[in-house]
């Protein structure tokens, strides 16, 4: 049980819960606490704050005294203020610039809340609470930090002297229940013979690239791919902080190590990369390719780890063609530059570019196929584009995905290793006439 003695005021019964927060603190064996699962500790603190609450004679109505009850129980063993906001289904985003301002991302859409921590001390000590769960530390030897929650949510922090606004906290929320590909369907972030196609190449071990901005949805997108997978296959998936949910029985997950403090001990993504390869996987799945290990991601590619998955950050297929490239060559193995290209087009098979729109909404904007070189440039073709016709009157985005009616080249491949394509999802005439 923590020893947070700040409480926030916003609510109106600030010095009643602080003075509350210190009794608890006083009476109640913190060890034989911490010994008990944290729903039976919740539940003895809630009974306990309910005793003193009487015996305090404040008068409060029933539901005042339950909220007074609810803030102490998060401050104590949550989150603090932001407890409500990371039991609500719909926040996707929780960020917090300072004590004194909240913002959050509801269904796409950023919007400013009136939850207030007490001070910048406070805020502190919620963030020390997060990132000590998983063995990380931030301090102003270490101002930055990523860590993950219980539920899987990504959190990054970076502090003064980096910060000038005072801590910031950024938590890309991730739900209990991962969205699943009918759950895309039903957002209409793509169709049917989209997600059948994409279905197809991970099933037929096609090496596939996630395209996207910040918040884009790539994550999401990669879980939905690999739950494809077949269950009979060994996964590894490689990331920088743990998000991926994979619902396969066989999957070994490895997270990178920052250096301790005395700035030793780091265990960067190319390093697992390597490492993954002497563990016998069927499939690599990493996280995010961000650095040098792009050229080994590469090179396992393309001898005999097929079917692998990953994200990128890029705005486009071939801004995310020329990112790979850049990154491969940080490696420093003076490989030329159309070695390199041959390297990726060798290897990455389709290319998935995933966008938010400014309506909040996610759409998966091209599927794009590799299809090599012509002379130093790497070739491919769009297979799926995402047709924007401006905005209707509630200010949505108008659009419809099409097929650009040509038949991919994989298609050998993925027959070869016995999954079939229907020909017709690739038909323009055919999409328009079902539309």
């Amino acid at each position: 049980m923590a020893d947070v003695v700040t409480m926030t005021p916003s609510n109106g019964f600030g010095d009643l819960k602080l003075r509350i927060h210190s009794k608890i603190l006083e009476e109640i064996d913190s060890e034989s606490l911490s010994r008990l699962n944290e729903q039976t500790g919740r539940e003895r603190v809630r009974l306990a704050i309910r005793d003193m609450l009487q015996r305090e004679r404040t008068p409060l109505a029933h539901a005042e005294r339950e909220q007074v009850v609810v803030d102490i129980v998060d401050e104590l063993f949550g989150l603090g203020p932001i407890e409500p906001l990371l039991a609500d289904p719909a926040v996707s985003d929780i960020l917090i610039n300072g004590s004194q301002k909240v913002y959050i991302e509801r269904r796409g859409l950023l919007e400013k809340t009136d939850i207030r921590f007490a001070d910048d001390r406070h805020l502190m000590r919620i963030v020390e609470r997060i990132v000590s769960r998983v063995g990380r530390r931030v301090d102003e030897s270490s101002p930055m930090v990523d860590a993950r929650l219980p539920d899987g949510s990504r959190v990054n922090v970076i502090i003064p002297p980096l910060s000038l606004e005072g801590p910031v906290v950024s938590i890309r929320r991730f739900g209990h229940d991962p969205l699943t590909a009918l759950d895309l369907l039903g957002n209409s972030t793509l169709i049917r013979p989209m997600l059948d196609l994409l279905e197809a190449t991970v099933r037929g071990k096609l090496n596939i690239m996630i395209s996207g901005g910040t918040g884009a949805g790539k994550t999401t997108l990669l879980n939905v791919l690999s739950s494809f997978i077949p269950e009979n296959e060994r996964i590894v998936t490689i990331e920088d902080a743990a998000e991926l949910q994979l619902k396969q029985e066989h999957v070994v997950r490895l997270e990178t190590r920052p250096a301790n403090i005395e700035g030793k001990g780091a265990v960067r993504q190319r390093q697992l990369v390597i490492n993954a390869l002497r563990m016998r996987p069927d499939r690599i799945v990493v996280g995010e390719v961000r650095g040098e290990e792009a050229v080994d991601m590469l090179q396992a590619m393309n001898t005999g780890h097929e079917g692998s998955l990953t994200t990128i950050h890029s705005n486009s297929p071939r801004d995310a063609l020329m990112r790979l490239e850049t990154m491969a060559s940080m490696a420093n193995l003076n490989l030329p530059e159309r070695a390199i290209r041959q390297q990726i087009a060798s290897a990455i098979n389709i290319i998935v570019q995933v966008a938010r729109l400014p309506d909040g909404t996610r759409k998966l904007t091209t599927i794009s196929e590799i299809t090599g070189m012509e002379g130093p440039v790497i070739t491919m073709q769009d297979l799926f584009v995402f047709e924007r016709h401006g905005f209707d009157k509630e200010q949505r985005v108008r659009g419809r995905f099409r097929p650009e009616g040509i038949r991919p080249k994989f298609g050998e491949k993925l027959l070869a290793r016995g999954v079939s394509l229907d020909v017709d999802m690739f038909l323009y005439d055919q999409q328009r006439r079902a539309a």
